[in-house]
């Protein structure tokens, strides 16, 4: 690699810590997935970690390693050496954290289960947001101001403002994925603000409630869109995190 490119691109703007942080998230999370998936399969020398008969999900010490980085970083360790150990720190935690996503988020063991694929879509979220902000989007798109523009605000306050609306609308219609992703990618965010809302939708529900045709619409539109997607989307999570333990069918109950 080129050692110009580099320092201009990575050490000069200050991206090593985070480049840092993705790569010790990425390798935490694909490290922690292949030995739960050998765990499952009862195959190596790991086990789950139960002391006491109590068992301790790899989110608490996800949650130490977060701590940890996160106060190193403020304590002031922000250049060398103490901000690639805090870097790394925090990024294996989140990495441990978000894989266990979807047990915070349910508050409860949901991990071999069809809700548990929603750990392997926080992840996908997050690598992306990291690569963004790697690649040099900044927050509400204020990143292709010219010096002009920064130096004049308006502009500026326009951007942010109005990309943070069209997210905030993005989000109420329904589109998390768009919302997050339009932080940093301003027509992401206008894309999903001007589209139908998904049907279960907060929008849908208060403002389709005495629109017939527009409930309907969003209703054949979100079931051509899941159809045509939630099956690729499916294949992706099991290939990442593991295919869910089938729920085992009800017996048939018995006339009366």
């Amino acid at each position: 690699m080129d050692s110009g490119w580099w320092y201009r691109n990575i050490v000069e703007p200050g991206k090593l810590a985070l480049l840092l942080a993705l790569v010790s998230f990425v390798v935490a999370f694909a490290v922690t997935r292949v030995v739960t998936r050998m765990i499952r399969a009862g195959k190596g020398p790991f086990r789950n970690v139960t002391p006491g008969g109590m068992h301790v999900h790899h989110v608490v010490p996800g949650i130490i390693l977060m701590v940890v980085g996160g106060f190193l970083l403020l304590a002031g360790a922000r250049h060398g050496v103490g901000s690639g150990i805090a870097a790394v720190l925090f990024g294996a935690g989140t990495g441990l954290v978000l894989d266990e996503f979807a047990l915070v988020l349910y508050l409860s063991d949901v991990y071999w289960t069809q809700e548990g694929t929603k750990s392997v879509e926080a992840v996908m979220i997050t690598v992306a947001l990291a690569l963004l902000l790697l690649c040099g989007f900044a927050p509400f798109g204020v990143d292709g101001l010219s010096d002009a523009d920064v130096q004049g605000r308006a502009n500026v306050v326009a951007t942010v403002v109005g990309n943070l609306l069209m997210s905030v609308l993005a989000l109420l219609k329904g589109k998390a994925r768009i919302a997050v992703i339009g932080v940093l990618v301003p027509f992401v965010a206008l894309v999903g603000a001007v589209r139908l809302a998904r049907p279960a939708s907060w929008w849908a529900r208060r403002l389709y409630r005495e629109r017939p045709r527009a409930r309907a619409r969003a209703w054949t539109r979100a079931y051509h869109h899941d159809r045509r997607w939630n099956g690729l989307r499916r294949r992706v999570n099991y290939f990442i995190g593991g295919r869910p333990t089938p729920v085992p069918a009800l017996p048939p109950k018995q006339a009366p």
